[in-house]
């Protein structure tokens, strides 16, 4: 009976030790990389463009974020190519990002919130609107209002928001307003 208490001791500190402690669980980042599509109206009204947001990397210096967009026929008619040190040296200043942990989960987050109910802006310009100094292409947006197509919006640091929207015009996807 002593040998089978031993033995049974012995079991549960190889247990334990085999396991990590809870503090090395807490220090621990579990790493997914975020990938995520999402499908709204953009380059026409009746039709459905295919918006992709893919966050890669396992270190803050090494992460991209790419963002596309395709239209209905699969044609790709955006893509931005966003590195994560971009979107961390533009942040608030008071959001404490020294530690590596706290970087990959800041721009976790970013990509998680990327297509958030918010940020599909439905229609891009709404007819009363007028342009400001924050309106690189007053063309553009006067397009916008006739047309009543869709933008987006996405940030790019604490006060780095770009607007993009579809020019029938152009047949390309432009920033039609840039500001905080």
């Amino acid at each position: 009976m002593k040998h089978l208490s031993v033995l049974s001791l012995f079991i549960v500190s190889i247990l334990f030790a085999c396991n990590p402690s809870n503090k090395e669980k807490d220090n621990a980042i579990e790493f997914k990389n975020v990938n995520q599509s999402i499908v709204k109206s953009f380059s026409g009204l009746k039709t459905l463009d295919t918006f992709k947001i893919e966050l890669t990397g396992r270190k803050p210096e090494e992460m991209i974020l790419n963002f596309s967009i395709k239209n209905s026929s699969g044609q790709e008619i955006y893509n931005a190519k966003i590195k994560g040190t971009e979107l961390l040296g533009s942040t608030d200043p008071n959001i404490d990002l020294t530690k590596e942990k706290d970087q990959i989960i800041f721009l976790k987050t970013i990509a998680d919130d990327f297509f958030s109910e918010e940020n599909f802006l439905e229609p891009a310009v709404m007819p009363d609107d007028k342009a400001d100094n924050y309106t690189p292409d007053k063309a553009l947006y006067e397009e916008l209002k006739k047309s009543g197509l869709n933008g987006f919006k996405y940030r790019l640091g604490k006060e780095n928001n770009i607007y993009i929207a579809w020019s029938e015009k152009e047949h390309k996807v432009k920033v039609y307003y840039n500001c905080c």
